[in-house]
C-alpha cells in the first residue's frame, strides 16, 4: 500500500488562493511523469472551498477532504456540516479528532466515534486523529493516552486511515525524534491489530507534526508510518510536493 501524503490546510484560504494552491499541485503531480509519485496524495480545504478545489482537481490522482464532519447527516445544527454535505461538495475523505477540535472545541472520544459512524455512513474515508500533550509525555502517559483514544474513537470494523501527531509537535517546530516516532507507531500498530484484528495490521498511520521537505524522507522511512498530515507545509505546493517526493525514497 503506497503512503498517504495528506494536507491540512484548516483555515486557510479564500477562492482564489485555494485555486492556485489547487492548480499548482495539480501540476505538480502531472509533472512527475508516467511514474508518477510514489504515495498518495490529498488536500483538506476549509469547507467554503472543498467543491471548488475539487473540481479543478476532477479528473487527477489528487484526493480531497474535509477538516470536520457533525455526528449526524443533517439536523438543526448551525454552524455544523454534515458528513453527507462534505460528500455532495466533492470530498471522498474526512479528518476527525484532530488535536485542534479535541482541545478547541473539547471534542471527546465518544463524539470522535460517532462522527467516524457518520462518515463512513456518507462514503468517506476517515482519517483518524490521536497524540498527546507535552505533559502527558513527560510524565510518561503518552501510551495510555493515545491508546484510550484509539479505544475510545475507532468503531468495530474501522478500516480507515489513523494519524498520530504529538500534539507538542504541531506548529510549534518540534519534532519528534525518529526513535519516537518509530516507538509510537510500533505501539499503535500493536494496538490497532488488539482492537480490529486483520485490518489493523494493515492500515496506514500518519504521522504528523512539523513534517518539512527537510525531514520529510527520514521520517517517512521509520518503521510502520505510512504517510503523513502536513499542516503548514501543505499551504506551499513546492513544499507539499517535496514531502511526497520524499515518499518515493522512503
Amino acid at each position: 500500500m503506497r503512503q498517504l501524503i495528506a494536507g491540512n490546510w484548516k483555515m486557510h484560504g479564500l477562492g482564489a488562493e485555494a485555486a492556485a494552491l489547487a492548480l499548482l499541485i495539480k501540476a505538480g503531480s502531472i509533472r512527475a511523469g508516467a511514474a508518477g509519485l510514489a504515495c498518495e496524495l490529498l488536500v483538506c480545504p476549509p469547507f467554503t472551498q472543498i467543491s471548488n478545489v475539487a473540481a479543478l482537481l476532477a479528473g487527477t490522482a489528487v484526493g480531497v477532504g474535509g477538516q470536520d464532519c457533525h455526528a449526524t447527516a443533517q439536523g438543526a445544527h448551525t454552524g455544523d456540516i454534515g458528513a453527507p454535505m462534505l460528500r455532495d461538495a466533492g470530498a471522498g475523505w474526512v479528518i476527525l479528532g484532530h488535536s485542534e477540535r479535541r482541545q478547541n472545541h473539547r471534542e471527546t472520544d465518544a463524539l470522535v466515534h460517532a462522527k467516524v459512524l457518520a462518515a463512513v455512513a456518507a462514503g468517506l474515508i476517515p482519517i483518524v486523529c490521536v497524540g498527546e500533550t507535552e505533559a502527558e509525555r513527560v510524565s510518561g502517559q503518552q501510551n495510555d493516552v493515545v491508546g484510550g483514544q484509539l479505544a475510545g474513537s475507532l468503531p468495530d470494523g474501522f478500516a480507515g486511515v489513523v494519524a498520530y501527531e504529538p500534539v507538542w509537535a504541531i506548529g510549534t517546530g518540534k519534532t519528534a525524534t525518529e526513535d519516537d516516532v518509530a516507538a509510537m507507531h510500533g505501539f499503535i500498530r500493536q494496538t490497532l491489530r488488539r482492537l480490529l484484528g486483520d485490518v489493523g495490521g494493515t492500515m496506514r498511520i500518519l504521522y504528523g507534526g512539523s513534517v518539512r521537505p527537510a525531514n520529510a524522507v527520514s521520517l517517512l522511512a521509520v518503521a510502520e508510518v505510512g504517510g503523513a498530515l502536513i499542516g503548514g507545509a501543505s499551504l506551499k505546493a513546492e513544499d507539499f510536493l517535496a514531502i511526497a517526493r520524499g515518499a518515493r525514497a522512503a
